[in-house]
């Protein structure tokens, strides 16, 4: 068994043990580390296959964000941690590249975690990586991850003040998802959460079906966005991306990818998935 699929099963055993949203929890002050070193091939080029990028070319921007998910899981399946792995859903992500980035690059990653914060639906934790070549700061990610727990009630609000609603951008592709995107993507990237496997692993969790990644989801925007996928993509390196998940992809699907301007939408029917927003170069 490999390294990460050990931190995995270790997730697994102290996940019932832990209680997320208990008063007083604090994080572990330590920080996971990945030496520098090339990225492998193979792995790479899996990874662009089932996201949709190029072969060859700049690393993508969502990639070292995947090389550093051993480090944050270690982080977050240490005793320390205080909310269980197990069934933690991705609920948005900020990444910035400060400079494009190539497979023969020695990148040293740094992972750890940020602040714990209240959520409607339970306790969210930020989670930073952060990719270094000869010491400077090339690459960076804040990520939110859900622990769903029972709250107590909302305070009451005031109304929103009306305004209207900003236009959708335009359809650009149609994405046929297969049932099997999330076993495919977790092979790819090593994040084999079980919400993302199988029917009833699913089920375990809340989840009627399998639901697809959201740094599958992500990486396939910005793949259209670059030209790699089925959309024509537009000039200029993507630097920065803000994603937010709003609700989940089942699997097998059908999605719409839309775009226009900086903004980028996946939704099917009437129901949104993802927004997000990007910055290019020049």
């Amino acid at each position: 068994m490999t390294g990460l699929g050990l931190t995995l099963v270790r997730g697994a055993v102290t996940s019932p043990f832990k209680r997320a949203g208990r008063p007083g929890a604090t994080l572990p002050a330590g920080r996971g580390t990945l030496p520098p070193g090339r990225v492998a091939p193979g792995p790479l080029a899996a990874y662009s296959r089932v996201c949709g990028f190029a072969e060859s070319g700049p690393l993508p921007l969502t990639y070292p964000h995947v090389l550093g998910f051993p480090a944050a899981m270690r982080l977050m399946t240490a005793r320390a941690f205080p909310l269980p792995v197990l069934g933690l859903v991705h609920t948005w992500i900020e990444i910035t590249g400060h400079r494009a980035l190539h497979p023969t690059d020695e990148l040293g990653l740094t992972v750890y975690a940020d602040g714990l914060a209240p959520h409607r639906r339970g306790t969210e934790v930020t989670m930073v990586t952060e990719a270094r070549l000869s010491g400077e700061l090339v690459w960076e990610s804040r990520s939110g991850y859900l622990s769903r727990h029972a709250t107590g009630p909302e305070p009451a609000a005031a109304p929103p003040t009306p305004r209207a609603a900003p236009p959708e951008p335009p359809a650009v592709a149609e994405w046929r998802l297969p049932a099997d995107l999330g076993r495919r993507y977790g092979a790819a990237s090593g994040d084999r959460n079980p919400i993302h496997l199988h029917p009833l692993t699913a089920r375990l969790f809340g989840f009627p079906r399998p639901i697809a990644h959201g740094m599958w989801t992500v990486a396939r925007c910005l793949a259209e966005q670059s030209g790699s996928g089925t959309g024509a993509g537009a000039p200029g390196r993507i630097r920065s991306v803000r994603a937010d998940f709003k609700a989940p992809v089942p699997l097998p699907s059908t999605l719409t990818y839309a775009a226009g301007g900086t903004a980028f939408q996946v939704r099917s029917g009437g129901r949104v998935h993802l927004t997000g927003t990007l910055t290019r170069e020049g």
